[in-house]
């Protein structure tokens, strides 16, 4: 018996290893694993889109959709077929993603008129990921709702539909570049399944746990993203102020202890570093209001554990200060120059 047959079910196995090839490799599942699925894709923001296209690159048969007619025109006008509500997209789909903004529009995708699970009636779908960054206990409130919907066929190797939590981390960049890092939470058998739907769109894919660890790595990762962006700009800001340029206290840094992915990837700073929101009028990333409502969960996370986060609490604070300036859809980096006053790069 192999390492995969010692934790993945017979019957999956059975059906998994009759299924045709794909083409990439894998060193931690079978070959056969790699097929040609329906995959569906809700959402199709500045992540999803990108996340979408990657999928149909791999060889994915996607059905997509959107509340944004616009988002998914760009998808129908290449052949991809779209469908009107979420409940359409589940018709036709053997596995559905989503990747949307905030808790109450994965509720409503999947629980609401029209939603993935209609009422709870049959599904199709035996897989069901949620990429959306939201906070555990609604992670495993929706998994259990999932694992309660009959399968509309049973497929041999699930007897009901299966939920993972699976937030990605790199930005709208590493979307494109299909470097996402995705925190996974949730059976384990269904995460091993999965990693080639995840592999087609990011680089690490990182097995949390059970339901709901997938939603509480990323608000952890995402507080820790926000204080070292808020430390960065700071120095940055400072640095200048006392007539240093934000590039040289960039190569300090960099090629020094306060070395950290705000500095050496994602720069603050506009004119520092190409490909990145500073350098687009901080355009199209990872908005000040996502940035906001992701604090807010951690918060209320570390709250219902007793544990006091004062740095959070003042990146929140900062954040929410951004927003009502009128600055909520600029990128997070946007602290640099909004709350700090900081200069462009000469």
């Amino acid at each position: 018996m192999d390492a995969l047959s010692s934790r993945v079910p017979r019957v999956l196995l059975r059906l998994l290893r009759s299924s045709p090839l794909r083409s990439f490799s894998s060193t931690s599942i079978p070959p056969q694993l790699q097929q040609a699925q329906k995959v569906g894709f809700i959402g199709l923001g500045n992540m999803g889109y990108h996340m979408a296209n990657n999928l149909i690159r791999a060889g994915y048969l996607v059905t997509v959709h959107d509340i944004n007619y616009d988002a998914m025109k760009k998808f129908s006008e290449k052949g991809i077929p779209s469908k009107e509500t979420p409940f359409e997209v589940a018709e036709t789909s053997d596995v559905v993603i989503t990747m949307l903004p905030s808790a109450s529009n994965v509720l409503d995708v999947y629980t609401g008129p029209n939603g993935l699970l209609h009422d709870r009636s049959c599904v199709r779908p035996w897989l069901f990921i949620d990429s959306s960054t939201i906070d555990p206990q609604t992670s495993r409130k929706l998994s259990a709702s999932v694992s309660s919907c009959p399968l509309e066929e049973q497929k041999g190797y699930a007897n009901t539909p299966v939920m993972l939590d699976a937030p990605v981390s790199g930005g709208v960049t590493g979307a494109e570049a299909r470097t996402l890092t995705f925190m996974v939470g949730g059976s384990e058998e269904a995460y091993i399944a999965a990693k080639p739907l995840f592999m087609s769109m990011g680089k690490n894919i990182i097995y949390c746990g059970g339901t709901g660890n997938g939603a509480a790595a990323k608000i952890c990762n995402n507080l820790a993203m926000a204080i070292s962006m808020i430390g960065v700009s700071e120095a940055l800001a400072l640095g200048q102020s006392l007539g240093i340029s934000a590039s040289t206290l960039t190569s300090i840094f960099n090629s020094s202890s306060a070395r950290c992915w705000s500095s050496d990837s994602y720069n603050p700073v506009p004119g520092v570093m190409e490909r990145v929101p500073s350098s687009r009028n901080y355009d199209v990333g990872f908005s000040s209001k996502l940035m906001t409502k992701d604090l807010a969960l951690a918060l209320a996370s570390a709250k219902e554990v007793g544990m006091n986060c004062p740095l959070a609490s003042g990146a929140h604070e900062i954040y929410t200060e951004l927003c009502k300036q009128g600055y909520e859809s600029k990128d997070f980096s946007s602290v640099f120059r909004h709350f700090y006053g900081g200069k462009d790069e000469a």
